[in-house]
C-alpha cells in the first residue's frame, strides 16, 4: 500500500470478473477444439456437420458421390460408419459432396481421415463452379486410426462448389468420416474475436470509493495507468537502435519484448572460425535490460544452407558436429537466464543443411544439447508458412506437429520446455485457415508465439496487417506476438512501421498504435465514480497504478498498485477507502 501526498488511509480489495464483450445475436460460437492424436474412433462432427449432408455417414452414401475415377464404398467397423475411396489412379480421385458457397462468408472445415497405409498426406479441396481450386487443409493420415483434419477458407464468390480429397499416393484408400463445413458472417467472426479477447485477455474491474465511515463517495476522480501488460507484444530490434534516440523512444513507448534481427545469429558472432564477437548483441541486451524489455534468443542455428558461412560449409561431418556443439554451448551459456526463449533451430521443416551433414537426428540432437545447456529456458521450433500458406506442403500444421513430436521424443529431450514459433510472413492472409491451424497446433499443449509477423508490400498491406493482428491476438492459445519490422540504416525487411529518419508512423505503424490502445496494452483509463461510489473498467491483464482524488480529501492523491489477472467472477468488488 502506498499513500502519496497525504495522511489518509487507503484500503484496496481486488476482484475481477470476465467481461461479456461484443456479441452477435444468435451467432454460432466458434469451436476452437482440435485433436493431434490418432484415435480408434473419430469424434462427432463439429457444428453437427454444418452444411454437410450426412456428415457421419449414418445414412449410407446419401449426399456423397465419387470424384475423378475413384470407386466409393460405405463401410462400418465396430459400429462406426464411414465412406471409402478406393481404386484410385489419380491424386484427386476420392469421395465428393456438392455444396453451395456464399460470397463474403468465412468457412471452417473439419473431417476425420484414415488411410489404408500410414504416413500419407491427404488434403481437403474445394473446386468452385468457375474452376477455382481452394485448399481447406491437410493432414498426415495413418492406418488403423483416425486423424482430424481442420482448416478453412473465405468464399470470394457465391455459387456451387465440390468438396473432395487429394493424395499423391494413388495406391492408398482414403477413408472419411465426421465431416463439417460451417459458414460464418464477417460480423460473427468478429464477435468470436471480441468475446475471446474479453475472456482471455481482459477482466472487468469494479472499484468503489468510500469514506472512513464506509459511505460511498460520488464524483471521486479515478485514474488507472497501465504500467506493464501481461501479454508480450513486441517487435524485432536492430543494432541501429543503439545510436538513434528517435528509434529508442519509438520502440520503448510501444513494446515489451524484442527479438534481435541478426545480432545473435552464428554468422554475426563467429564470422571467422574461432573468433567470437558478441559485442553488438551484448550492447543491445544491455539496452533492453535497462528498459525492462524481454528478449527472445534468435537463433542458435539456421537450417537454410544459404545462410551458412563458408567455413561452416567446408567442415566435414565430424568437424561440423564439434563446431555446432561449441557454438550452442557458447551462445546459450553466455546468455543463460537472460532470455525468455531460444529459437534453437530455425526453419528445419523447409531446410536440412545440418541433417544432410550430421544425420536425420541433427535437430533433435541440438535440442538435446540446448536442454543440457539451459533447461529452464523455453526452446522454440521456428518456421514459416505453417499458418500463412495452406499450399506449402512442407510445413502444414500436421507436419509441424510430427517434427515437434520427433524432437520431443528423442532420448533425453523429455524434460525440455518446448514451444511453437510461427514466423508469420504473410502475403494474402487466409483468416479461417490461420485460426484453424492454430487450433490444430494448440493440441500439442505447448506455448505458441507469433515470432516474425509481417505482410508483403502491396495496396492492402495495412488492411491485412490489422486483420492478422486481430485474429492472432484473439486466439486463446497465442501467448505472444513479435512484429518483424526492425529498421536498419537501409530500410526494413518487408514491412515498415515508421519512416527511417524521424521515426514517425507510417499507416502500418498507425494500425499497431490503434490496436495497442484498443487492447489496453498501453495508456490511461480515467473517470469519476457514480452516485454509489462505483467506477467500472475493462482492463487488459497486467500491472496498473490506481490513483484517486475527491473534493473532500485533504490529500492531493492516493495511489495503489493493482495487478489484473483472470479470476473467478464471484469475488467482491475492489474498494478504495480513505478518510476525508
Amino acid at each position: 500500500m502506498k499513500n502519496i501526498g497525504g495522511r489518509h488511509n487507503l484500503l484496496l480489495l481486488l476482484s475481477t470478473f470476465f467481461f461479456g464483450g461484443f456479441e452477435v445475436l444468435n451467432a454460432v460460437p466458434y469451436d476452437y477444439t482440435a485433436s493431434a492424436e490418432c484415435l480408434a474412433n473419430p469424434h462427432k462432427p463439429q457444428y453437427g456437420g454444418g452444411v454437410i449432408v450426412n456428415p457421419e455417414l449414418n445414412e449410407g452414401l446419401k449426399g456423397w458421390s465419387s470424384f475423378g475415377n475413384a470407386k466409393i464404398q460405405h463401410r462400418e467397423s465396430k459400429g462406426n460408419k464411414f465412406i471409402v475411396a478406393l481404386g484410385r489412379n489419380q491424386q484427386h480421385a476420392s469421395v465428393s459432396q456438392k455444396v453451395s458457397l456464399q460470397s463474403g462468408k468465412l468457412y471452417t472445415f473439419s473431417a476425420w481421415i484414415q488411410a489404408s497405409k500410414g504416413g500419407v498426406p491427404v488434403t481437403a479441396m474445394f473446386k468452385t463452379g468457375s474452376g477455382t481450386y481452394m485448399r481447406a487443409g491437410s493432414i498426415v493420415a495413418e492406418s488403423n486410426c483416425w486423424s482430424m483434419l481442420k482448416g478453412g477458407f473465405p468464399a470470394s464468390a457465391s455459387g456451387p462448389a465440390e468438396l473432395y480429397f487429394e493424395s499423391k499416393d494413388t495406391s492408398v484408400e482414403i477413408w472419411v468420416d465426421s465431416v463439417s463445413l460451417q459458414p460464418f458472417t464477417e460480423e460473427e467472426w468478429k464477435s468470436h474475436q471480441d468475446q475471446s479477447i474479453a475472456k482471455i485477455r481482459k477482466s472487468n474491474v469494479k472499484i468503489q470509493a468510500v469514506d472512513k465511515q464506509g459511505k460511498p463517495l460520488a464524483n471521486a476522480k479515478i485514474s488507472i495507468q497501465q504500467k506493464s501488460p501481461t501479454f508480450p507484444f513486441g517487435c524485432s530490434l536492430t543494432k541501429y537502435v543503439l545510436k538513434n534516440t528517435a528509434y529508442q523512444n519509438w520502440f520503448l513507448s510501444r513494446f515489451t519484448v524484442a527479438t534481435f534481427g541478426d545480432e545473435m545469429k552464428w554468422y554475426s558472432t563467429e564470422n571467422t572460425q574461432g573468433h567470437e564477437d558478441y559485442s553488438m548483441a551484448d550492447a543491445m541486451l544491455q539496452f533492453t535490460k535497462q528498459h525492462n524489455i524481454a528478449v527472445r534468443g534468435h537463433n542458435v542455428f539456421w537450417d537454410d544452407p544459404f545462410y551458412q558461412l563458408g567455413w561452416v560449409k567446408s567442415l566435414s561431418p565430424q568437424q561440423l558436429a564439434s563446431a555446432t556443439q561449441k557454438r550452442l554451448n557458447s551462445v546459450m551459456n553466455k546468455y543463460k537466464g537472460q532470455l525468455i526463449g531460444w529459437d534453437v533451430v530455425n526453419e528445419n521443416l523447409h531446410f536440412n543443411f545440418f541433417e544432410s551433414k550430421m544425420g536425420a537426428n541433427a535437430s533433435a540432437l541440438f535440442y538435446n544439447w540446448a536442454i543440457r545447456a539451459d533447461a529452464a529456458t523455453t526452446l522454440f521450433l521456428n518456421e514459416y508458412n505453417t499458418i500463412e500458406e495452406s499450399a506449402d506442403e512442407a510445413t502444414t500444421p500436421a507436419k509441424y506437429l510430427r517434427k515437434l513430436k520427433e524432437i520431443r521424443t528423442f532420448p533425453g529431450n523429455e524434460r525440455g520446455r518446448f514451444a511453437i514459433g510461427l514466423e508469420s510472413h504473410f502475403t494474402t492472409p487466409n483468416i479461417p485457415y490461420i485460426r484453424s491451424s492454430i487450433d490444430t497446433l494448440a493440441a500439442a499443449g505447448v506455448p505458441i508465439w507469433i515470432t516474425e509477423l509481417d505482410v508483403a508490400n502491396g495496396p492492402k498491406q495495412t488492411l491485412y496487417l490489422e486483420q492478422i493482428l486481430r485474429e492472432t491476438y484473439a486466439h486463446p492459445h497465442i501467448q505472444g506476438i513479435v512484429l518483424w519490422a526492425g529498421p536498419t540504416e537501409k530500410g526494413c525487411y518487408r514491412m515498415c512501421l515508421t519512416d527511417n529518419i524521424n521515426f514517425k508512423n507510417l499507416p502500418n505503424g498507425d494500425v499497431v498504435d490503434k490496436l495497442i490502445h484498443e487492447w489496453g496494452l498501453k495508456g490511461l483509463v480515467s473517470g469519476t465514480t457514480d452516485a454509489k461510489g462505483f467506477f467500472e473498467a475493462s482492463l487488459s491483464h497486467g500491472d496498473y497504478e490506481v490513483s484517486i482524488t475527491h473534493p473532500t480529501s485533504k490529500s492531493s492523491s492516493l495511489v495503489q498498485r493493482l495487478n489484473v489477472k483472470p479470476t473467478a467472477s464471484s469475488q467482491k468488488p475492489l474498494f478504495l477507502k480513505f478518510s476525508s
